[in-house]
């Protein structure tokens, strides 16, 4: 091993644990948040008040610190609200692995779109985001949109409110998993 592929893999451990570690918050904070969030959601992305109208649940993940120098991590906790109502707690998680540098921090939310779609996730033990989920992320203008094309996805993911920059390309795996606060 080189000396500068030594130091890119500690800094990148160092990355990785920094993100990964679990500062956890209480129900108050995390559902303090996540109303802060959710009002953030209807005010930059437009369409999102009616999606979620729709939908059979929406979990939102206020915060989701995420760094990385060739190895990346990212540790966030959010809510389940169903018909508006907070009825589980969850953390995401991920592990990347790739050309990266950088670090942020960001919210996203995940729109069940059939009651189907939501049971399978409330019920698996760790759940992974798949190929049945499509994506939004707002451009630098600040804004994505969400259409009527939504209502056919089982699932819909809605990145925004990003601060800070992370830059490369890496393979990346997300699991959520229920908390008990």
């Amino acid at each position: 091993m080189t000396h500068i592929t030594r130091r890119s893999a500690i800094l990148g451990t160092m990355a990785l644990a920094g993100c990964a570690s679990r500062v956890t918050a209480s129900r108050g904070e995390i559902d303090t948040r996540v109303g802060s969030a959710l009002d953030e959601l209807y005010d930059t992305v437009p369409g999102a008040r009616e999606v979620a109208s729709q939908s059979a649940g929406v979990l939102i993940m206020p915060r989701v610190n995420e760094g990385g120098l060739i190895y990346g991590a990212s540790y966030g906790e959010g809510a389940l609200l169903i018909k508006g109502a907070t009825v589980d707690y969850y953390s995401v998680a991920s592990a990347s692995i790739g050309l990266q540098v950088g670090a942020q921090r960001y919210r996203h939310a995940l729109f069940f779109m059939t009651p189907e779609a939501l049971a399978d996730f409330r019920t698996a033990d760790g759940w992974e985001l798949g190929l049945d989920a499509e994506y939004a992320i707002p451009n630098r203008a600040g804004a994505a949109s969400i259409t009527s094309s939504t209502y056919n996805k089982p699932i819909y993911a809605v990145i925004y409110g990003q601060e800070g920059i992370i830059v490369g390309a890496s393979v990346e795996g997300n699991k959520y998993s229920r908390i008990v606060r």
